[in-house]
Protein backbone atom coordinates (compact mmCIF):
# COMPACT_ATOMS: atom_id res chain seq x y z
CA UNK A 1 0.00 0.00 0.00
CA UNK A 2 2.69 2.36 0.84
CA UNK A 3 4.69 1.50 -2.41
CA UNK A 4 1.53 2.18 -4.55
CA UNK A 5 1.18 5.67 -2.41
CA UNK A 6 4.66 6.62 -3.50
CA UNK A 7 3.74 5.63 -7.19
CA UNK A 8 0.97 7.97 -6.75
CA UNK A 9 2.87 10.87 -5.38
CA UNK A 10 5.68 10.40 -8.25
CA UNK A 11 3.27 10.03 -10.98
CA UNK A 12 1.64 13.30 -10.02
CA UNK A 13 4.53 15.33 -9.94
CA UNK A 14 5.69 13.67 -13.70
CA UNK A 15 2.07 14.24 -15.07
CA UNK A 16 1.41 17.07 -13.30
CA UNK A 17 -2.04 16.10 -11.84
CA UNK A 18 -4.13 16.55 -8.21
CA UNK A 19 -5.98 14.50 -7.27
CA UNK A 20 -9.79 15.74 -5.68
CA UNK A 21 -11.80 13.38 -3.84
CA UNK A 22 -15.50 13.54 -2.21
CA UNK A 23 -16.06 13.01 0.88
CA UNK A 24 -17.78 9.85 -0.19
CA UNK A 25 -14.76 7.69 -1.17
CA UNK A 26 -12.48 5.52 1.11
CA UNK A 27 -10.92 6.86 3.78
CA UNK A 28 -7.80 5.83 2.19
CA UNK A 29 -8.43 7.86 -0.87
CA UNK A 30 -9.43 11.26 1.26
CA UNK A 31 -6.35 10.41 2.98
CA UNK A 32 -4.44 10.73 -0.03
CA UNK A 33 -6.11 13.70 -2.32
CA UNK A 34 -5.17 16.98 -2.52
CA UNK A 35 -8.53 18.09 -1.78
CA UNK A 36 -11.60 16.58 -0.43
CA UNK A 37 -15.13 18.28 -0.24
CA UNK A 38 -18.71 18.54 -2.14
CA UNK A 39 -18.89 17.65 -5.50
CA UNK A 40 -19.89 21.31 -6.70
CA UNK A 41 -16.78 22.54 -4.46
CA UNK A 42 -14.29 20.47 -6.08
CA UNK A 43 -15.84 20.86 -9.47
CA UNK A 44 -15.30 24.54 -9.03
CA UNK A 45 -12.04 23.88 -7.32
CA UNK A 46 -10.57 21.90 -10.58
CA UNK A 47 -11.17 25.77 -12.57
CA UNK A 48 -8.32 27.25 -9.91
CA UNK A 49 -5.90 24.73 -9.50
CA UNK A 50 -2.64 25.31 -11.64
CA UNK A 51 -2.24 21.60 -12.70
CA UNK A 52 -3.28 20.15 -16.16
CA UNK A 53 -4.85 17.07 -15.29
CA UNK A 54 -7.65 16.27 -12.69
CA UNK A 55 -7.78 12.82 -10.91
CA UNK A 56 -11.62 12.73 -9.71
CA UNK A 57 -12.47 10.04 -7.33
CA UNK A 58 -16.04 10.40 -7.45
CA UNK A 59 -19.29 9.22 -9.74
CA UNK A 60 -19.25 10.32 -13.61
CA UNK A 61 -21.62 13.52 -13.35
CA UNK A 62 -18.81 15.22 -10.88
CA UNK A 63 -16.42 14.70 -13.65
CA UNK A 64 -18.52 15.69 -16.01
CA UNK A 65 -18.82 19.11 -13.79
CA UNK A 66 -15.21 19.40 -14.16
CA UNK A 67 -15.20 19.04 -17.26
CA UNK A 68 -18.20 21.52 -18.13
CA UNK A 69 -15.70 23.89 -15.95
CA UNK A 70 -12.75 23.30 -17.23
CA UNK A 71 -12.68 22.57 -20.99
CA UNK A 72 -8.79 22.51 -20.84
CA UNK A 73 -8.33 20.41 -18.60
CA UNK A 74 -8.08 16.78 -18.74
CA UNK A 75 -10.28 15.26 -16.71
CA UNK A 76 -9.34 11.00 -15.49
CA UNK A 77 -12.30 8.92 -13.60
CA UNK A 78 -10.30 5.88 -11.82
CA UNK A 79 -13.55 4.33 -12.47
CA UNK A 80 -15.74 4.89 -15.29
CA UNK A 81 -18.81 2.40 -13.85
CA UNK A 82 -18.81 4.49 -10.51
CA UNK A 83 -22.29 6.68 -11.71
CA UNK A 84 -24.95 7.92 -9.35
CA UNK A 85 -28.45 6.70 -10.34
CA UNK A 86 -30.15 9.65 -9.64
CA UNK A 87 -27.73 11.81 -11.79
CA UNK A 88 -30.11 10.76 -14.76
CA UNK A 89 -33.94 10.54 -12.59
CA UNK A 90 -35.63 13.44 -14.61
CA UNK A 91 -36.82 12.86 -18.19
CA UNK A 92 -36.90 15.30 -21.15
CA UNK A 93 -40.38 14.81 -22.27
CA UNK A 94 -41.47 15.68 -18.72
CA UNK A 95 -39.26 18.72 -18.48
CA UNK A 96 -40.90 19.68 -22.45
CA UNK A 97 -44.41 18.90 -20.88
CA UNK A 98 -43.81 21.47 -17.91
CA UNK A 99 -42.65 24.01 -20.09
CA UNK A 100 -45.22 23.50 -22.58
CA UNK A 101 -47.93 23.94 -19.64
CA UNK A 102 -46.52 27.01 -17.68
CA UNK A 103 -44.56 28.62 -20.44
CA UNK A 104 -42.11 31.68 -18.86
CA UNK A 105 -44.00 30.99 -15.62
CA UNK A 106 -41.41 28.29 -14.67
CA UNK A 107 -38.52 27.75 -13.80
CA UNK A 108 -36.85 24.11 -14.31
CA UNK A 109 -34.47 23.92 -11.51
CA UNK A 110 -31.39 21.62 -11.54
CA UNK A 111 -29.49 19.92 -8.82
CA UNK A 112 -25.79 19.72 -9.30
CA UNK A 113 -25.74 16.08 -8.87
CA UNK A 114 -27.44 15.30 -12.54
CA UNK A 115 -26.05 14.80 -15.76
CA UNK A 116 -24.73 16.85 -18.07
CA UNK A 117 -27.75 16.26 -20.41
CA UNK A 118 -30.42 17.16 -17.63
CA UNK A 119 -28.31 20.39 -16.85
CA UNK A 120 -28.47 21.28 -20.51
CA UNK A 121 -32.23 21.18 -20.23
CA UNK A 122 -32.44 23.32 -17.42
CA UNK A 123 -32.56 27.08 -16.05
CA UNK A 124 -30.30 27.48 -13.24
CA UNK A 125 -28.72 24.76 -11.20
CA UNK A 126 -28.65 24.45 -7.36
CA UNK A 127 -26.45 22.66 -4.82
CA UNK A 128 -28.26 21.36 -1.67
CA UNK A 129 -26.36 24.62 0.13
CA UNK A 130 -27.64 27.20 -1.95
CA UNK A 131 -30.89 26.17 -3.39
CA UNK A 132 -32.84 27.70 -0.92
CA UNK A 133 -31.44 31.37 -1.89
CA UNK A 134 -31.29 30.47 -5.64
CA UNK A 135 -34.65 29.75 -5.66
CA UNK A 136 -36.03 32.33 -4.02
CA UNK A 137 -34.31 34.68 -5.94
CA UNK A 138 -35.76 33.37 -9.26
CA UNK A 139 -38.68 35.58 -10.85
CA UNK A 140 -40.75 32.77 -11.89
CA UNK A 141 -43.38 31.21 -9.60
CA UNK A 142 -43.47 27.79 -10.59
CA UNK A 143 -40.25 25.82 -9.60
CA UNK A 144 -39.77 22.28 -11.59
CA UNK A 145 -37.08 20.97 -8.89
CA UNK A 146 -34.99 18.18 -10.63
CA UNK A 147 -34.21 15.10 -9.83
CA UNK A 148 -34.36 14.84 -6.33
CA UNK A 149 -37.61 14.66 -5.13
CA UNK A 150 -36.53 15.30 -1.49
CA UNK A 151 -34.36 17.99 -1.52
CA UNK A 152 -36.92 20.01 -3.99
CA UNK A 153 -39.38 18.86 -1.06
CA UNK A 154 -37.11 20.59 1.77
CA UNK A 155 -36.19 23.54 -0.51
CA UNK A 156 -40.34 23.80 -1.48
CA UNK A 157 -40.81 24.17 2.84
CA UNK A 158 -38.25 26.99 2.47
CA UNK A 159 -39.57 28.66 0.07
CA UNK A 160 -43.49 28.31 0.71
CA UNK A 161 -44.09 31.35 -1.81
CA UNK A 162 -43.40 29.45 -4.66
CA UNK A 163 -45.34 26.64 -6.27
CA UNK A 164 -43.08 23.31 -6.73
CA UNK A 165 -43.43 20.75 -9.15
CA UNK A 166 -41.79 17.63 -8.05
CA UNK A 167 -39.70 15.07 -9.79
CA UNK A 168 -39.59 11.73 -8.90
CA UNK A 169 -36.34 11.19 -7.89
CA UNK A 170 -33.79 10.02 -5.43
CA UNK A 171 -31.10 9.11 -3.61
CA UNK A 172 -30.96 5.24 -2.43
CA UNK A 173 -28.66 6.08 -0.18
CA UNK A 174 -30.31 8.92 1.60
CA UNK A 175 -33.62 6.76 1.39
CA UNK A 176 -32.53 3.90 2.96
CA UNK A 177 -32.44 5.53 6.15
CA UNK A 178 -35.88 4.93 7.94
CA UNK A 179 -37.14 6.92 10.90
CA UNK A 180 -37.39 3.48 12.61
CA UNK A 181 -33.98 3.32 12.78
CA UNK A 182 -33.22 6.90 13.85
CA UNK A 183 -35.88 6.79 16.51
CA UNK A 184 -33.50 3.81 17.45
CA UNK A 185 -30.32 5.48 17.56
CA UNK A 186 -31.85 8.85 19.16
CA UNK A 187 -32.91 6.58 21.52
CA UNK A 188 -29.50 4.72 22.51
CA UNK A 189 -27.67 7.96 22.16
CA UNK A 190 -30.21 10.21 23.83
CA UNK A 191 -27.65 13.43 24.28
CA UNK A 192 -26.34 13.19 20.62
CA UNK A 193 -27.31 16.11 17.91
CA UNK A 194 -29.54 14.80 14.47
CA UNK A 195 -27.64 15.84 11.32
CA UNK A 196 -29.29 15.02 8.15
CA UNK A 197 -28.58 15.72 4.49
CA UNK A 198 -31.99 17.25 2.77
CA UNK A 199 -31.98 14.20 0.02
CA UNK A 200 -33.26 12.37 3.04
CA UNK A 201 -37.13 11.54 2.89
CA UNK A 202 -39.02 14.29 4.69
CA UNK A 203 -39.88 12.35 8.04
CA UNK A 204 -36.53 11.99 8.74
CA UNK A 205 -36.08 16.06 8.00
CA UNK A 206 -38.85 16.37 11.17
CA UNK A 207 -36.45 14.67 13.70
CA UNK A 208 -33.09 16.55 12.59
CA UNK A 209 -31.24 19.05 14.96
CA UNK A 210 -29.21 20.74 11.72
CA UNK A 211 -30.51 20.13 8.21
CA UNK A 212 -27.96 20.92 5.49
CA UNK A 213 -25.18 19.47 2.62
CA UNK A 214 -22.52 17.24 3.51
CA UNK A 215 -19.82 20.12 4.03
CA UNK A 216 -22.68 21.83 6.57
CA UNK A 217 -22.91 18.79 8.63
CA UNK A 218 -18.77 18.79 9.10
CA UNK A 219 -19.09 22.61 9.62
CA UNK A 220 -21.87 22.19 12.21
CA UNK A 221 -20.63 19.32 14.20
CA UNK A 222 -17.19 21.39 14.31
CA UNK A 223 -18.49 24.46 15.88
CA UNK A 224 -21.24 22.54 17.81
CA UNK A 225 -20.64 21.81 21.99
CA UNK A 226 -21.86 18.96 21.31
CA UNK A 227 -19.83 15.65 21.60
CA UNK A 228 -21.83 13.69 20.13
CA UNK A 229 -23.83 13.03 16.55
CA UNK A 230 -26.09 10.99 14.74
CA UNK A 231 -24.86 11.27 11.08
CA UNK A 232 -27.85 11.21 8.80
CA UNK A 233 -25.56 10.70 4.72
CA UNK A 234 -23.21 8.93 3.64
CA UNK A 235 -20.83 7.29 6.36
CA UNK A 236 -17.84 8.46 4.19
CA UNK A 237 -18.08 12.05 5.76
CA UNK A 238 -16.78 9.82 9.00
CA UNK A 239 -13.31 10.15 7.62
CA UNK A 240 -13.29 14.21 7.80
CA UNK A 241 -15.84 14.20 10.41
CA UNK A 242 -13.39 12.66 12.93
CA UNK A 243 -9.76 14.34 11.46
CA UNK A 244 -11.70 17.58 12.27
CA UNK A 245 -13.07 16.13 15.79
CA UNK A 246 -11.20 13.47 17.04
CA UNK A 247 -12.72 14.31 20.48
CA UNK A 248 -16.02 13.87 19.46
CA UNK A 249 -18.21 10.71 19.09
CA UNK A 250 -20.18 10.08 15.62
CA UNK A 251 -22.71 7.07 15.14
CA UNK A 252 -24.44 5.79 12.13
CA UNK A 253 -28.08 4.83 11.81
CA UNK A 254 -28.65 1.78 9.33
CA UNK A 255 -26.51 -0.54 7.43
CA UNK A 256 -27.35 0.58 4.10
CA UNK A 257 -25.54 4.29 4.59
CA UNK A 258 -23.07 4.01 2.10
CA UNK A 259 -22.81 4.14 -1.96
CA UNK A 260 -21.41 1.24 -3.53
CA UNK A 261 -20.52 2.98 -6.73
CA UNK A 262 -17.97 5.98 -4.50
CA UNK A 263 -16.50 2.97 -2.84
CA UNK A 264 -15.56 1.36 -5.97
CA UNK A 265 -12.91 3.80 -6.17
CA UNK A 266 -9.51 2.45 -5.31
CA UNK A 267 -5.67 3.59 -4.82
CA UNK A 268 -5.07 0.88 -7.81
CA UNK A 269 -7.55 2.58 -9.95
CA UNK A 270 -6.27 5.87 -9.26
CA UNK A 271 -2.38 4.92 -9.29
CA UNK A 272 -3.82 2.86 -12.88
CA UNK A 273 -5.15 6.79 -14.57
CA UNK A 274 -2.24 8.25 -13.57
CA UNK A 275 -0.08 5.51 -15.85
CA UNK A 276 -2.02 5.21 -18.55
CA UNK A 277 -4.28 8.37 -19.28
CA UNK A 278 -7.01 6.45 -19.39
CA UNK A 279 -10.86 7.23 -19.05
CA UNK A 280 -10.66 10.28 -20.05
CA UNK A 281 -14.11 12.49 -19.33
CA UNK A 282 -15.05 14.10 -23.08
CA UNK A 283 -18.14 15.80 -23.83
CA UNK A 284 -19.74 17.28 -27.17
CA UNK A 285 -18.97 20.78 -26.67
CA UNK A 286 -22.30 22.11 -27.82
CA UNK A 287 -23.58 19.98 -24.92
CA UNK A 288 -20.98 21.56 -23.02
CA UNK A 289 -22.07 24.92 -23.18
CA UNK A 290 -25.73 24.16 -23.10
CA UNK A 291 -24.89 22.33 -19.72
CA UNK A 292 -22.50 25.47 -18.06
CA UNK A 293 -24.89 27.77 -18.93
CA UNK A 294 -27.30 27.05 -15.60
CA UNK A 295 -24.22 26.74 -13.57
CA UNK A 296 -23.35 30.25 -14.81
CA UNK A 297 -26.61 31.48 -13.70
CA UNK A 298 -26.33 29.67 -10.64
CA UNK A 299 -23.09 31.38 -9.45
CA UNK A 300 -25.00 35.03 -10.98
CA UNK A 301 -27.92 34.35 -8.26
CA UNK A 302 -25.87 32.84 -5.66
CA UNK A 303 -24.24 36.24 -5.09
Amino acid sequence: MIDIKKQIEQLKKEKNAIILAHYYVNDDIQELADYVGDSYYLSKLATEVPQDTIIFCGVSFMGESAKILSPEKTVLMPDMQADCPMAHMADEDKIKEIRDNYKEDVAVVCYVNSTAELKALSDVCVTSSNAVHIVRALPQQHIFFIPDENLGRYVASQVPEKDFILNDGFCHVHTSITRENLEKAMEAKPNAKVLVHPECTSDILELADYIGSTSGIIDFATTSDAQEFVICTEMGVLYELKQKNPGKRFYNVGYRQYCPNMKKISLEKVLQVLKTGDNTVEINEELRQQANEPLKQMLLLAK
